[in-house]
């Protein structure tokens, strides 16, 4: 019998309005986005793409090919060595799987997620604008977890690589036994306040995850933490390569936009208050977990913690003629 860790029913019972009032706030000085990252809002536009079986956190290197990164540095949150489903008594990142359909941003995340409600967080770059450093009057969601990740009026706040400034935030758990999973989602406007609301959760066996986000945006999710492979424990040989691991987390994100998509995850602890040294994109050799969210500045550590999805190539066509046309329509 696996032990039980509560998870509120306060939890279960957020209203989908959920917001946080915003408040004053310092202001977030930020970086211009390279050209490359910005994207074009379209409405009914669709491109035809594979489409996925199913949301089940399996099969990533048939549903998207191969991996856009790997992990760097063994898990100091636990190797799980549990082959069941829906439990893990380890925490680790191995690899990101992704692509756009479309305007929806199919995203797979590798590895493990400890059942005693360690979270998953995940960061979105889509737009122009967003948190390159995180504000402390974003929505409050999971127990205001954005916001202990944020400036606490000192001027702290974690800070994103230079060129990552997040517009969504995307937090997933999971615990108890029977197993359930959970996710909340908010928006992360420059001058802060925004959307955010519990997306929805509940037993595992039910299936994904199915709901909205800010905005109405369609969300859903669901997680396999079967996976044996990937990483060791921090100093010990990796049990595989864990670019080859092909279970996790999987999310359908509406973005209703077309255009390089930029990702940051990492597991964190169940309060969101202790991040793990299992980051998207990795670490330098030896790092291990990285501590206190506010004190983090992922601009100070070698290599980009952050992960670029490209846009498929009709994507880019389209984009293109759109432009000549409005062009055409200007002269």
């Amino acid at each position: 019998m696996r032990a039980e860790v509560g998870y509120p029913d306060a939890q279960r019972d957020k209203a989908a309005a959920q917001t946080r009032p915003a408040v004053a706030g310092p202001t977030v000085h930020q970086e211009e986005k390279p050209a490359m990252k910005y994207v074009c809002a379209l409405t009914g536009v669709a491109l035809v793409a594979p489409a996925l079986a199913q949301i089940d956190g399996a099969n990533f290197d048939t549903d998207y090919g191969p991996a856009l990164s790997g992990q760097t540095v063994g898990t100091q949150f636990g190797n799980n060595s549990d082959p069941a489903r829906d439990f893990a008594n380890g925490s680790e990142l191995d690899a990101i799987f992704a692509r756009i359909d479309g305007t929806t941003l199919l995203l797979g995340v590798a590895g493990n997620l400890e059942t005693n409600f360690n979270k998953l967080d995940i960061f979105i770059d889509f737009r122009k604008g967003g948190q390159n450093r995180l504000r402390g009057d974003n929505a409050d969601v999971d127990f205001d977890g954005l916001n202990r990740m944020g400036d606490d009026g000192s001027g702290n706040g974690l800070t994103f690589d230079d060129l990552f400034s997040p517009d969504l935030f995307l937090t997933y758990t999971n615990g108890n036994d029977p197993a359930e999973h959970f996710m909340n989602a908010a928006e992360l406007l420059t001058d802060g306040g925004g959307d955010g609301n519990f997306v929805g959760g509940g037993l595992k066996s039910n299936g994904p995850i199915v709901g909205n986000g800010p905005g109405g945006m369609a969300l859903s999710a669901d997680g396999d933490n079967s996976n044996t492979l990937g990483v060791a424990n921090l100093g010990d040989p990796f049990d595989s390569d864990p670019a080859t691991v092909t279970t996790g987390f999987e999310f359908s994100i509406d973005l209703a936009t077309l255009g390089d998509v930029g990702i940051a995850a990492f597991v964190n602890g169940g309060g969101h208050d202790f991040l793990s040294n299992q980051i998207a994109g990795g670490l330098p050799d030896g790092f291990g977990n990285l501590g206190e969210p506010r004190n983090i500045d992922f601009s100070t550590i070698d290599g980009d913690q952050f992960v670029i999805i490209p846009a498929p190539a009709g994507a880019l066509v389209l984009l293109a003629g759109l432009a000549g046309i409005s062009q055409r329509r200007r002269d």
